[in-house]
């Protein structure tokens, strides 16, 4: 157990047992860890990232029934409940958010004390904090790493760069959302980034889910854009958002 004097406090948003949804490891079970806060308002982001009084946790895994419990938890009152669920039947930990990154020194001292034996860590990030990214990487197994195109006049080509180069120690993909509007040069210049750092990096080119009048590519537009990325990488797939048609969390 984790020895009192090194015992932190961390907001949780909630704790569940779900379906992956996204990228390559879609299908999978996981147990999903999300924590709130972000330094991004994506346009199309769907997920509350204020921090809550309660978080919510899943009595029965799968179940979508859920009791609440006063936030912040101790480290050691989260591992405890993350220990309610059976590492056996689950692929991985998704650590999830909001921006899971921000509470970097925290998820270090958690993630020391769960036997990745047992349960692999799978780290969803925007993938623009290469500094706190360092913080955790030892503990983490896979990534899921967002390249963010450009939106409301900011960019992060230098912050995934950097980030994507870091990652290639694990077992690292890059996801990137596009709609009906994405502009074929921010493609263009994300592609070529990911060429610079590997060209072996997986891609996953994902279109959005109709959201706030922002509209799904069409599919001729997909594969267009796919054999675009194909022309400088060697593993590029498109992959919807899958949980969203299957009613998963």
């Amino acid at each position: 157990m984790m020895q009192q004097e090194k015992i932190t406090n961390l907001p949780v948003t909630e704790i569940f047992s779900s379906i992956q949804g996204e990228g390559p490891y879609v299908g999978v079970r996981q147990i999903f860890l999300r924590l709130p806060m972000c330094n991004l308002t994506c346009p199309y982001c769907d997920t509350e990232t204020r921090e809550p009084e309660k978080l919510r946790l899943e009595t029965v895994p799968g179940s979508r029934i859920f009791k609440e419990i006063e936030n912040p938890v101790s480290l050691t009152q989260l591992l405890g409940l993350l220990q309610t669920y059976d590492f056996s039947m689950h692929h991985s930990l998704s650590i999830t958010g909001g921006e899971p990154l921000l509470w970097a020194k925290e998820l270090g001292a958690l993630l020391r004390h769960i036997d990745k034996k047992k349960l692999r860590i799978y780290l969803e990030t925007n993938g623009t904090l290469p500094n706190q990214l360092l913080e955790v990487l030892p503990m983490i197994d896979i990534i899921s790493m967002d390249i963010k195109l450009p939106f409301a006049g900011r960019s992060f080509w230098n912050e995934h760069e950097s980030f994507l180069k870091l990652s290639q120690q694990k077992d690292v993909f890059v996801k990137i959302v596009v709609d009906e509007d994405t502009p074929l040069k921010d493609l263009e210049k994300s592609r070529d980034l990911i060429a610079k750092v590997n060209p072996m990096v997986q891609t996953i080119l994902q279109p959005v889910t109709k959201t706030r009048g922002i509209s799904t590519p069409n599919p001729r537009q997909l594969l267009e854009w796919q054999s675009l990325f194909l022309k400088k990488l060697n593993n590029v797939r498109v992959i919807p958002q899958t949980h969203v048609f299957m009613g998963q969390l």
